[in-house]
């Protein structure tokens, strides 16, 4: 589901929560029709309560002769109960199926983001708004939205109820109940917007926390441990206070319902008693009787229920509308049109990919790469040699589709795909085998080891104890560095992609670990694999079929002497 916008082009978070709204409809509907059987249920019970009280004083009815209408109560507590279970669980049940939609959403979204705009980005902050934030969605869909129409269907059953007993008392509900929405609404104005600051700071102290946690050897070694310590002391310092802020202003709703409400009951209550008295003769006050009167004062405060219960859940109303801003922020950020446009085959047969005059630019810098005509055929091993910031990770993410053309064209072979490996590969917190299995799902051990064998991970990985189910942690802890370097290869391996970039893949090594892992490369290669490989390592440009040398985005062709 595309994401609504205004007119003016800016983001309208209402209409984007209606419209998840409407995906679950059904059993948001429901969950109003279990509420108004539960609103029934207790109004059965309460007409029943002042009618057996009645019976007691007035008739001087006998216990036994009232066995049936208690017996009715019961009857009655249980299908309220019965119907509250329900609404609770349909209204869970709608929230937890659009939360699933939305999360599904946006990480569809950030794939057609792609890499290069997800490096913009810090992981921890994005990681908070898929977990965090389509969280703060739960209590409006499952509490506020149904009470929202319970909030109006209850009070008007209660309504024509005491209309019907004595209108007087009626009028009386009925000039108290415009207060309460209006105060929330004042109130809630408030609240929405520190919601949204709220969910910026924990955004924030998210990518804060990470960042120091990443770097704490470095901290440590320069003794700037206790000051990133008090750095992240005062972050979150700053979103306990933006808490407290938010809680005031939830707190603050519920006061004020609560004491207009209580008004209200009190004016109810004081009309009745002076009613039942004779000392008001106003109206329909004559003819008041214990039972009516009893009823009307039992109806005040399941008049005003259904509002204070909204009021309640008005916390989840704001806290939705700030968390939904900031995830419309990523759903309207437009994918790069050219990124991955692939779809016409190069001019060259047997070529696996072309660049036509293609030029990269990038925000803020301009052209970073190009213009370029480039032709990658199958088997050739293609090493890139430059300086640091000159454009070979730029040219990499340029062959992979990561970032597309500004001008020019990518042209890709039919059935071409890529495996991606750099200095620091993606490896997960599991096993062995999970961390292989994310480029080859379906892979059975026999060719998981032999994946390993070829990468030369073969020998330790059999030393180990628990084999391919040995566990390591987040980024390959527990793993060093060329263990987690030759991990990745044999997951490229695993692959069977026909093209594999690498950027800088032996960065970082030791001599003896950087031999291994380019005795591996050369295993690649000799599978018949296009490589492409950023590096400034002799042995590594020793391996090209073909060299490119990269300066200030220009791409000039090395000719072997």
């Amino acid at each position: 589901m595309a994401a609504p916008r205004t007119a003016g082009g800016g983001r309208d978070v209402r209409r984007w929560l209606n419209a998840l709204a409407a995906q679950e409809r059904r059993r948001t509907g429901l969950a109003v029709v279990a509420g108004v059987v539960a609103t029934l249920a207790t109004l059965g019970q309460l007409g029943l309560l002042a009618r057996v009280i009645s019976q007691f004083l007035v008739e001087q009815a006998t216990p036994a002769s009232q066995l049936p209408a208690l017996a009715a109560m019961v009857g009655l507590m249980l299908v309220r109960a019965g119907a509250l279970y329900c609404q609770e669980r349909l209204g869970q049940a709608a929230s937890l199926g659009i939360r699933s939609c939305v999360r599904g959403e946006l990480l569809d979204h950030l794939a057609r983001l792609g890499p290069g705009w997800l490096a913009g980005r810090h992981s921890a902050a994005l990681a908070s708004q898929l977990v965090e934030q389509v969280e703060a969605l739960d209590g409006y869909f499952a509490r506020y939205r149904p009470q929202l129409v319970l909030s109006v269907l209850t009070p008007l059953l209660v309504l024509a109820v005491a209309l019907w007993l004595d209108w007087l008392a009626a009028l009386f509900l009925v000039l108290a109940a415009p207060l309460i929405p209006l105060f929330m609404a004042l109130v809630g104005m408030g609240a929405e917007r520190l919601n949204r600051e709220q969910f910026e700071a924990v955004s924030r102290l998210s990518g804060h926390f990470i960042d120091r946690v990443r770097a704490i050897t470095t901290l440590q070694l320069f003794d700037r441990a206790g000051g990133a310590t008090g750095e992240v002391h005062a972050a979150a310092d700053d979103y306990r206070r933006r808490s407290m802020r938010t809680l005031r202003i939830a707190f603050l709703s519920s006061a004020v319902l609560e004491f207009f409400a209580s008004v209200s009951i009190a004016v109810v209550a004081i009309y009745v008693g002076f009613g039942l008295l004779g000392y008001i003769t106003y109206g329909p006050s004559s003819e008041l009787t214990l039972f009516s009167g009893l009823l009307v004062l039992l109806l005040a405060p399941e008049f005003f229920q259904p509002l204070r219960i909204l009021a309640q859940h008005y916390h989840d109303r704001a806290a939705a509308l700030g968390a939904a801003d900031g995830l419309l922020a990523i759903l309207e950020s437009d994918p790069d049109p050219v990124r991955g446009a692939d779809a016409r085959p190069p001019q060259t047969p047997d070529a696996l990919l072309e660049l036509l005059g293609a030029v990269v630019t990038q925000p803020g810098r301009g052209r970073v790469l190009g213009p370029l005509d480039l032709r990658l055929m199958s088997g050739e091993v293609v090493v890139l040699t430059g300086s640091s910031g000159s454009g070979k990770s730029t040219l990499l993410q340029l062959l992979a589709g990561f970032v597309g053309p500004e001008v020019g064209e990518r042209r890709l072979a039919g059935g071409t795909f890529f495996a991606w490996m750099d200095q620091r590969p993606l490896l997960i917190q599991g096993s062995l085998a999970d961390n292989l299995r994310l480029a080859a799902p379906e892979a059975s051990d026999p060719a998981m080891q032999e994946a390993l064998v070829k990468a030369g991970l073969g020998g330790q990985i059999e030393r180990l104890p628990e084999g391919l189910e040995t566990h390591i942690g987040e980024r390959g802890v527990g793993l060093s560095g060329g263990q987690a370097q030759r991990l990745a290869l044999a997951r490229v391996f695993l692959s069977r992609a026909p093209m594999v970039l690498l950027d800088e893949p032996t960065a970082s090594l030791d001599a003896e670990t950087e031999a291994q892992v380019i005795v591996a490369l050369q295993a690649l290669a000799k599978e018949g694999r296009t490589l492409v490989i950023a590096t400034h390592h002799p042995a590594l440009i020793a391996m090209a079929s073909r060299r490119l040398a990269i300066e200030a985005g220009v791409v000039t062709e090395v000719v072997h002497g």
